[in-house]
């Protein structure tokens, strides 16, 4: 059993502002806690931030990572929710991007109890296509593809995957950020969590969801189209599909105030 000290070290865990209510900030893929800076000093002044990088992002600990334990997202949901305990968090609403929303639903399955409601920036909890009923944006072979360049190529890989993510309409310096963030993370790191990001389906659990949830879809996004989102409404208890006039899979960056605002009425409704 880990103790409190060590969990905080392991996922560099940070807890900011002071608000009655608590948001946990969950980055995704190739990404860290930085990348929420353009809401944390909106966010800060409303509500209690508790931020954290999954191991092998950010300045978390490298040697805290295995592939037995991060080789599934089970692991990072492990990670989710002995955080909560360290901190003896309570009434949780998480704000996860990406793949993150997929981990808080499960972490909040586990352990239904810490958690209030989720807030799902541009969510997918499948990227693989299935046809005819789901598509999810990808084909096998495309993802295994990726998978290689990996290997072949890790700098090419970020510089081709960025713009991807962020929408080809964004600035040189958001696209920059993300590039910058992909290659920041140790490539063995990158390779386990993005086979077990793009290879999963987690589309079983939509029916076991507890708590309501926010679903903020992008208009136009790569990775996680339209009807990823209007997939996971219909299946999702207490679930609002807010689908936004924005490009790019991480509005969080390219449309903050947008996504402040669904926030902010989302915990003051």
């Amino acid at each position: 059993m880990l103790t409190k000290e060590k969990i905080i070290a392991r996922n560099n865990v940070n807890v900011i502002g002071s608000g009655p209510q608590t948001l946990m900030l969950a980055h995704g893929f190739g990404c860290d806690q930085t990348m929420w800076h353009y809401l944390t000093p909106e966010l800060r002044s409303h509500y209690t931030l508790v931020m954290f990088d999954y191991v092998g992002s950010g300045q978390s600990q490298l040697s805290a990572f295995s592939r037995s334990r991060y080789g599934s997202l089970e692991g990072y949901t492990q990670d989710i929710n002995e955080i909560c305990d360290a901190l003896e968090l309570a009434d949780v609403h998480f704000v996860g991007h990406s793949i993150s929303c997929t981990l808080g639903l499960m972490a909040s399955i586990a352990e239904p109890g810490r958690f209030a409601s989720h807030i799902m920036v541009c969510p997918s909890p499948c990227f693989l296509n299935d046809p005819p009923d789901y598509h999810g944006g990808f084909e096998r072979v495309d993802l295994e593809e990726l998978i290689s360049l990996m290997d072949r190529n890790y700098i090419g890989w970020a510089t081709y995957l960025a713009p991807l993510v962020m929408g080809t309409n964004s600035s040189e310096v958001l696209i920059g950020e993300m590039t910058a963030s992909l290659c920041s993370t140790d490539p063995l790191v990158g390779k386990t969590f993005a086979q077990a990001t793009f290879f999963s389906d987690y589309r079983h659990l939509l029916p076991q969801a507890r708590h309501p949830s926010l679903l903020l879809q992008s208009k136009t996004d790569s990775l996680a189209n339209e009807g990823v989102g209007k997939y996971m409404h219909a299946r999702m208890p207490q679930s609002t599909l807010r689908v936004l006039p924005t490009e790019g899979h991480c509005i969080h960056m390219t449309h903050p105030a947008l996504v402040l605002g669904e926030i902010r009425a989302w915990m003051n409704p």
